[in-house]
């Protein structure tokens, strides 16, 4: 993809422009923080979303992938079309932030942000049709599930791009630890790959008092636990990066039985699909050899989720020099490092080209925190830049 330096309106007047609704923006997303609702039950926030897209002319096409919103609006006589992506849905966290407008839906809570994220792309949206300085197609797309990773697949398997077709898609993501307002670009792996595996180690339970009359799951267990970094460390190329977490142990109910089995619960990731292989052929092999070693026996389920999300990089260096040209360079975060965390609008990215790009949360709470809170400070950087994005990519 070129990138073209376009002369634009001052960045005042898009500013400006979103500056007299951004009031209300803010009190939707407080509403949508407040009434959370988890993956594939954003109907509340799906019918929010479609009404004011439809009220501001939009072509509005809802129950895509289940909950999933898909608005197109076309402004000239231009044949290029682009795709904006937001997630919708929440996540099952009991809210710890005493807000006003924390969550009322008990157990459940926006601790991820997806309640800003849809009130940027709406508050670009109600900016882009109100001018409509654009030739062209905008394709905007509210995604349910995303926390869950079904959410891309579900809306690409209903013919997402078959029925909405884009040249490019793009999306991004809040962060906390990066400066408020800063942005993040990463060309080819951004964010990682992320599988899970079940493993039940099954022995022969006994008197605690009598280990050679066992076989002890809890010890084949714990010598896999160990071993398992070696995966890491000598099967992975040390210029790679693969993460392996053992997150759940659940064995055994007093101290002084053996218990007939034991379950782990683990976690990979990796930025490249040679190393997520590799992850996948040899966890389980170490895991029987394990059991073996100690006569006991390995269950194993392994479960791919979704692979890296990999920028492209012409569409990459496109939304940093927009992002330059409308900030400055001061507000592009430098050296912004991949993530180690998942995002399933890798999915699209496997279907079309685009980027995923980073927006700074300031110094709050990490995601996934009960105390976590979007900062509303963002929503009109962050929507502005969407504008230009537009604007640049349909001029």
């Amino acid at each position: 993809m070129n990138v073209v330096t376009q002369h634009h309106r001052p960045a005042d007047d898009i500013d400006k422009g979103i500056a007299s609704f951004i009031e209300e923006i803010i009190e939707l997303r407080h509403d949508l923080h407040r009434y959370p609702e988890l993956a594939f039950q954003e109907r509340r926030t799906s019918k929010i979303v479609a009404s004011l897209l439809s009220s501001w002319g939009y072509e509005v096409t809802t129950g895509v992938g289940g909950t999933g919103v898909v608005a197109t609006l076309r402004g000239g006589d231009g044949e290029k079309r682009i795709g904006i992506r937001a997630d919708m849905d929440a996540l099952p966290i009991e809210e710890a932030t005493e807000l006003a407008y924390a969550s009322d839906n008990p157990g459940v809570m926006h601790a991820c942000g997806h309640d800003g994220h849809t009130s940027i792309l709406l508050a670009a949206a109600r900016y882009l049709a109100e001018t409509r300085r654009f030739s062209g197609v905008l394709t905007l797309i509210f995604q349910p599930a995303e926390e869950i990773g079904a959410g891309a697949r579900k809306m690409i398997s209903d013919g997402l791009f078959e029925r909405f077709p884009v040249d490019a898609v793009f999306g991004l993501h809040n962060w906390p630890g990066v400066p408020l307002g800063q942005f993040g670009f990463v060309a080819d792996a951004a964010m990682a790959s992320v599988d899970q595996a079940i493993i039940r180690f099954v022995g022969k339970g006994g008197h605690g008092a009598e280990p050679h009359k066992s076989v002890d799951p809890v010890l084949t267990s714990a010598a896999f636990i160990t071993a398992v970094q070696s995966v890491v460390s000598r099967n992975v190329d040390p210029q790679d990066m693969a993460v392996v977490t053992v997150g759940s142990i659940h064995g055994g109910s007093a101290s002084n039985v053996i218990p007939e089995s034991v379950e782990l619960k683990l976690t990979m990731r990796a930025f490249s699909e040679t190393v997520r292989q590799r992850l996948q052929e040899r966890i389980p092999a170490l895991a029987r050899a394990q059991a073996e070693s100690f006569g006991a026996e390995a269950d194993v389920n392994y479960r791919l989720g979704f692979p890296a999300l990999i920028n492209h990089r012409g569409e990459t260096a496109f939304a940093q020099t927009v992002a330059q040209e409308a900030f400055g360079e001061g507000q592009v975060a430098r050296d912004f490092r991949p993530r180690t965390a998942s995002e399933d609008f890798a999915f699209m990215l496997l279907e079309r080209p685009g980027s995923y790009l980073f927006v700074g949360n300031g110094d709050s709470a990490p995601l996934h925190s009960a105390h976590y809170n979007f900062d509303d400070r963002i929503i009109a950087p962050a929507a502005r830049y969407w504008v230009r994005l537009v604007e640049t990519f349909l001029s």
